[in-house]
């Protein structure tokens, strides 16, 4: 279904009004839509409410339920899958603030946002051959080559991580499943020839137990249990390492976490980002790995 920007941003914009506020009513609804810079000041009319809620359950699957006995209050059925799904929930999110700072231009200046580096640009080049299962022709530079080289990928899926997109798709001349960073492409071809994409692959299961974007399936998912002390217990337990973070002990001065990883080198970069306020407790095979980092750390100041 084709959607025009004014109308997905109306869309957007009533999920995150209903979202936001929990239950409220039609009126109240109305009420802020006249305030919005999408209303104008005009009402909302009940048949295009009406209207609009049903294309929200046809595009985002994002149901909008009456209750009837709570005063005729509007909420979002099961919002645990909605905040579930990061893809969908960061896309509302994104065009929320859009809509609001077309609102108010005053706003720009007081918001900041990341540059995710220039191989951003051919990400819509990707995401249609993706759609097409179309064959991609890229010419990539890495950083361990001194020259650019030219081949064919399989595109299957994109990931971002720490600000850069990534594509993860089959290489022909190898035969085998590799990771692109965009920013690294020099340039890019959708080509007319079809691919088949592999009815087993899970981008889930692929980077099952992975930190970042290295998934090595020869490093064994291991059970890491580590103790943050000071800034490190709070910041950690709003921003987990892994989603298979959990607290396990807690007390006056520090919090002790696990997790279930491949201890793959982001893994041990997110552990060091913490400094001097973690200590890794188990297994020896990563206290090993963290002492060899910071040794080499210190190797640079014993000069």
């Amino acid at each position: 279904m084709a959607v025009n920007s004014n109308l997905f941003g109306r869309y957007v914009w009533l999920i995150d009004t209903i979202r936001s506020r929990g239950r409220i009513t039609y009126a109240e609804i109305n009420e802020l839509w006249k305030r919005s810079n999408l209303g104008y000041g005009d009402d909302l009319p009940w048949r295009t409410f009406m209207n609009h809620k049903k294309a929200i359950a046809d595009i985002f699957n994002v149901s909008i339920e009456c209750d009837a006995k709570d005063g005729y209050k509007y909420y979002i059925d099961a919002p645990e899958s909605l905040e579930g799904d990061r893809l969908r929930s960061w896309l509302i999110d994104s065009y929320a603030t859009l809509n609001q700072l077309q609102a108010d231009k005053s706003l720009e200046g007081r918001i900041q946002f990341e540059d995710i580096p220039s191989g951003s640009r051919f990400l819509t080049r990707i995401l249609e051959a993706m759609r097409y299962d179309s064959v991609l022709e890229i010419t990539h530079q890495g950083f361990e080559h001194g020259y650019p080289s030219t081949f064919r990928v399989e595109p299957y899926s994109v990931k971002v991580y720490n600000r850069r997109w990534y594509l993860v798709g089959r290489t022909t001349y190898y035969d085998q499943i590799r990771i692109y960073a965009l920013d690294r492409i020099l340039d890019i071809e959708v080509l007319d020839e079809k691919f088949k994409m592999p009815k087993d692959f899970n981008m889930n299961e692929f980077f099952e137990g992975c930190v970042g974007i290295i998934a090595d399936k020869e490093i064994p998912i291991q059970r890491v249990v580590i103790k943050a002390y000071a800034y490190s217990r709070k910041y950690l337990s709003t921003l987990p390492i892994h989603k298979s973070q959990r607290e396990i002990d807690s007390d006056d001065d520090s919090t002790t976490y696990e997790y279930h990883v491949r201890p793959n080198y982001e893994f041990f970069q997110a552990l060091l980002l913490q400094a001097d306020q973690i200590e890794v407790l188990e297994p020896k095979s990563v206290q090993d790995e963290i002492c060899c980092f910071t040794e080499n750390i210190l190797a640079y100041y014993k000069k």
